[in-house]
């Protein structure tokens, strides 16, 4: 049994799950200033939880777990959580 083994490209990786895949993410709110352009500010030291597409792109907020996950339904996609 041979086991092949393809090296993907940064461009490739950004498209894996593109559609189908949501990744959740707990996030603080010093760090969404980066990742949610246009964001009123949030008082430092919040948890949240972020809901990105599998190229990076943010798609939802929530202070709470099961909402990011219900938007991630919503929208056809299935949620991944990263830590």
């Amino acid at each position: 049994m041979t086991t092949e083994k393809h090296t993907y490209t940064e461009a490739e990786l950004a498209h894996i799950g593109e559609g189908s895949v949501a990744y959740l993410r707990e996030i603080a709110s010093d760090e969404l200033m980066g990742k949610f352009p246009g964001m009123p500010q949030i008082a430092s030291g919040t948890r949240l939880w972020a809901l990105f597409a599998a190229n990076g792109q943010p798609i939802l907020l929530s202070d709470e777990r099961d909402r990011a996950i219900a938007g991630a339904f919503a929208n056809d996609l299935v949620p991944v959580s990263i830590h």
